[in-house]
């Protein structure tokens, strides 16, 4: 049992919400540190402090090549062995938006599935930034053997993303419903009437803009096999506080916290 887990943040030159990611945690019961990758490089022992990495979001490198590719190169020649410690062990990964993009690249979350490369995150649809807020839903397989640690509880939330490569792309047909079925596409997007229950698409591709980027399967978020190792799209840091949410001043009564802070809590309480 750890009273409060230790979180590392991995910053590197583009991160920009570092911040808003270690506040979320703290709120949760964490105890966060922001560290550069260079850092680490020069001293990985610095990894077996924490039992929490978290990859946030902005544009790593800039974003050059490709979204997430430098740093997540970077972390595969110089900090592989400490990567491998956080998966292996009884310890948490979750990656937000870029840090999604970085995961993917590694190959970490879609490991297991196929020799070659089971899934990546290209360019939205429409091919540029997109900034909205998301409708999304929690999809758990009655068969799937783990469930994702980080979206225990949940069923739906309404969060805020931003990014221009988000689009979900599966190898095949039959590597997107293996995935599925492992219950390792945890997280969907969804639209309001579908949540409300008026409709239910199923598996079918939800148009513009409740699928802002045209994912496969309207994937919004991608775990491991273990259920640890998580990585999503949209950005639950940005919706902590009950006013962050757009129409906060429509309510009657205000939430004690935003819809992101479960997905922080649930990190933090796996090692209570």
């Amino acid at each position: 049992m750890i009273a409060a887990p230790r979180v590392l943040i991995l910053r590197a030159p583009g991160t920009n919400c570092d911040e808003e990611t270690a506040y979320a945690f703290d709120v949760a019961g964490g105890v966060s540190e922001r560290v550069h990758v260079n850092r680490l490089i020069e001293n990985p022992t610095l990894g077996s402090r924490y039992q929490i990495l978290c990859i946030p979001g902005g544009f790593s490198y800039g974003d050059d090549i490709a979204a997430g590719r430098i740093l997540a190169s970077r972390l595969n020649r110089h900090l592989a062995d400490l990567v491998r410690s956080f998966c292996d062990q009884d310890r948490l990964v979750l990656g937000i938006c870029n840090g999604f993009q970085v995961l993917m690249r590694l190959g970490i979350l879609t490991q297991g599935v196929s020799e070659s490369t089971p899934a990546t995150l290209a360019w939205n649809d429409h091919g540029r930034f997109e900034d909205r807020w998301v409708h999304l839903r929690t999809d758990r397989p009655a068969e799937a053997p783990t469930s994702c640690v980080f979206l225990r509880n949940i069923e739906r939330m309404y969060l805020p993303m931003a990014h221009a490569e988000g689009k979900f792309i599966a190898e095949s047909s039959e590597t997107l419903a293996k995935l599925a079925a492992a219950g390792r596409l945890p997280l969907r997007y969804a639209s309001p009437e579908e949540l409300g229950g008026a409709i239910d698409t199923g598996d079918a591709l939800l148009p513009f803009p409740h699928n802002p980027n045209g994912a496969e399967g309207n994937v919004a978020g991608v775990c491991d096999a273990s259920g640890r190792l998580f990585g999503l799209m949209p950005h639950p840091e940005r919706h902590i506080d009950p006013t962050h949410h757009p129409y906060w001043t429509r309510r009657d009564e205000q939430p004690e916290h935003g819809e992101g802070y479960a997905i922080f809590k649930n990190a933090v309480d796996y090692f209570a």
